[in-house]
């Protein structure tokens, strides 16, 4: 701010200072909306790293060419922040798209800003599938959970763990493909389960899917608690009409519109390409982050 203040300074006789400090006051705004946003992640796993899993509804081709634009949408904003992101688990669709994808986003408050991405979300449009040009209308939902943090221990034991391994179905070399070296794990007292067929070999295929498996163990031990973390699993209901959180419409108008906040884009190309943090931040700043 100081520096600032010097170069609005030196603006009355050059204007090459002005447009600096134009710049430069760009870019503080932007330093301190970042931290005003970060104030807001009270939780402790706010800051840790995000596991997204993204799973098509009902519908087939179109549902499953959905939850892919989801995963790039997702991915470019990640890249936008300077996050980084791994691939630990997909399932194409049979002809396009994919069936469900789970993702790792690492960096600063990764899980706090995605957060309030975890629900179902619905996109209209005219298939690019149906050869008629009819309006469809798909949906997939998005689920998202805090990494575990290295000194968190959970428990897990053998005897509660189903494990199965089967052959990778999605593209890879040879060995890959012929080879069981993907993993699913059942979780017996609670049911959930896990998979991982993107790494190289069924060990670390295992070692992901048990880190996935952990993340998910820990979110549940934090609702419990703390109650007031129901939100994140709240907007889980079934893939169908009326339970979306965020609707993208791009026939017969282009909208995007955050059922939640009540905030809406008209540019629905430019947030599936990544432009969420309008949204990101509409959800936190209305209560989000501390509901």
């Amino acid at each position: 701010m100081e520096e600032v203040e010097v170069l609005l300074e030196l603006a009355e006789e050059d204007r090459e200072s002005l447009e600096e400090a134009t710049e430069r006051l760009e870019l503080l705004a932007k330093d301190v909306r970042k931290w005003e946003l970060e104030q807001l992640f009270a939780e402790p796993e706010d800051a840790s790293n995000a596991f997204v899993s993204i799973n098509a509804g009902a519908g087939g081709t179109e549902a499953q060419d959905w939850a892919e634009m989801l995963l790039r949408m997702y991915l470019r904003w990640a890249e936008g922040r300077g996050f980084k992101t791994e691939v630990v688990d997909l399932l194409p669709g049979e002809e396009a798209g994919i069936k469900s994808v789970t993702f790792l986003v690492k960096g600063d408050y990764a899980y706090g800003y995605l957060k309030g991405e975890a629900g179902v979300h619905r996109l209209v449009r005219i298939s690019p599938f149906d050869a008629s040009r009819r309006r469809h209308t798909s949906f997939a939902s998005v689920s998202v959970f805090p990494e575990t943090p290295e000194d968190v221990v959970i428990e897990i034991r053998d005897s509660d763990l189903k494990i199965e391994t089967f052959r990778s179905s999605g593209p890879g070399g040879q060995h890959v493909n012929k080879t069981e070296s993907a993993v699913r794990i059942t979780h017996l007292p609670t049911g959930i389960v896990v998979q991982c067929q993107n790494e190289r070999s069924q060990h670390q295929n295992r070692a992901m899917a048990l880190k996935i498996l952990k993340a998910q163990l820990y979110d549940l031990e934090m609702q419990k608690r703390a109650k007031q973390r129901e939100e994140i699993y709240k907007n889980q209901k079934e893939i169908a009409w009326g339970s979306q959180i965020r609707s993208y419409v791009l026939h017969p108008y282009k909208l995007v519109k955050d059922h939640r906040t009540g905030l809406e884009r008209g540019d629905a190309e430019r947030v599936l390409d990544g432009d969420l943090d309008p949204f990101i931040e509409a959800y936190l700043f209305e209560g989000g982050a501390t509901a």
